[in-house]
């Protein structure tokens, strides 16, 4: 039994994010699953394709650093900018190919460079299984 293939309006959550967001796909691939954009490693863009998470709580984020020194060493959450450099990691082999690189499923996690871990919390669909 394969896993859930991710496709745009997937929600996602990030480990140090206040609320969920919604995975932008691009159709560039030129592959839909369930009617929507299908997704691979490569859609991880900040803003284009991995929207805010509400306010970022983690330390490693210089403005959440910066506004916890100033309020004397108490945790002052931001407003998140993710800051994700690297492509998804797949949850599993990679077996389906997009565009020439893998396609994510609902297993994959992709990082933050503020050490953020963000998950596909529905993937847009779950009638497209990747094996």
């Amino acid at each position: 039994m394969g896993c859930p293939q991710v496709c745009a309006t997937a929600t996602l959550q990030c480990s140090f994010g206040a609320a969920p967001a919604v995975l932008n796909v691009l159709p560039v691939n030129r592959t839909l699953t369930g009617g929507m954009p299908a997704a691979n490693i490569m859609d991880h863009i900040p803003l284009v394709n991995i929207m805010p998470f509400g306010t970022c709580m983690s330390m490693a984020n210089p403005m959440v650093a910066a506004a916890t020194a100033a309020a004397l060493g108490v945790l002052t959450p931001m407003p998140c900018l993710p800051a994700t450099a690297t492509p998804w990691i797949p949850g599993g082999a990679p077996t389906l190919l997009l565009g020439g690189m893998p396609a994510i499923d609902a297993n994959s996690t992709l990082m933050c460079n503020w050490a953020g871990v963000i998950k596909i919390v529905m993937p847009g669909q779950m009638q497209m299984l990747i094996p």
